[in-house]
C-alpha cells in the first residue's frame, strides 16, 4: 500500500514548541513522516494524526501528498479507508495489523509523542541532563525520543523510534497543532 513513498528526509527547521500545560486532555495535529519495518519491508508515507479527546484520524499520505489510508478510531470501533476499500474493527490497531500488515500504538503513542507514560500502566523512563525523556518502556515498546525541538525540558519531540518484537516505527514530526477541544 505505502511501497514507493518518499524516504524520511531530514526534517525543516522548526520554532520551538512547549508542551501545553495539561497535555494529556489537549487535543492536537501533527504533520510529519512516517518509516515502518517489519518482516523484512519498509515502508514509507507522509503522515497527518489528528488527535482528539476521544477519537483520532490518521492519514497515510503517498508522495504526491494524496491519503493512501485513512485510520479513525473512537471509543465504539474503527475504520481503515484505503480509497477503494473500506474496513472496520473493533481497534485501530488490529485493523491496522489485519490491512497494512503493521499498526501504531495508538492508544499509548499519543501519551507518548507528549512525552507521557500512560497513566495506567507501568513504564520506565529514562531521561537526559535536560530531564527530556530519551528512552520509555511501556507496554512492550521501546519508545526511543531521538531529537527534540528544543532543549528545554518541556520541548516537543520530532523524532521518535518506536520499537517492539520485529517491528520498528520512525516517527519525523515536522509541525504541532495545538486544537481547542
Amino acid at each position: 500500500l505505502l511501497n514507493g513513498c518518499a524516504l524520511l528526509q531530514p526534517a525543516p527547521a522548526l520554532a520551538p514548541v512547549t508542551r501545553p500545560a495539561h497535555p494529556e486532555s489537549a487535543p492536537f495535529a501533527l504533520n510529519g513522516r512516517i518509516s515502518v519495518k517489519y518482516d523484512d519491508t519498509r515502508q514509507s508515507a507522509g503522515l497527518r494524526w489528528t488527535h482528539q479527546i476521544q477519537s483520532d484520524e490518521i492519514l497515510l499520505l503517498a508522495p504526491l501528498g494524496q491519503t493512501a489510508a485513512r485510520v479513525y478510531s473512537d471509543a465504539r470501533s474503527a475504520t481503515l479507508d484505503t480509497g477503494d476499500k473500506h474496513y472496520q474493527a473493533d481497534d485501530a490497531e488490529s485493523l491496522m495489523q489485519l490491512v497494512l500488515g503493521w499498526y501504531l500504538p495508538v492508544n499509548g503513542l499519543h501519551h507518548w509523542v507528549l512525552g507521557l507514560a500512560v497513566a495506567e500502566s507501568q513504564a520506565k523512563i529514562e531521561r537526559d541532563d535536560n530531564g527530556q525523556i530519551t528512552v520509555l518502556h511501556q507496554n512492550g515498546w521501546e519508545v526511543r525520543f531521538l531529537r527534540y525541538a528544543d532543549t528545554k525540558p518541556d520541548s516537543m519531540a520530532t523524532r521518535l523510534q518506536l520499537s517492539r518484537e520485529d517491528l520498528q516505527v520512525q516517527l519525523l514530526i515536522d509541525e504541532w497543532e495545538w486544537t481547542q477541544p
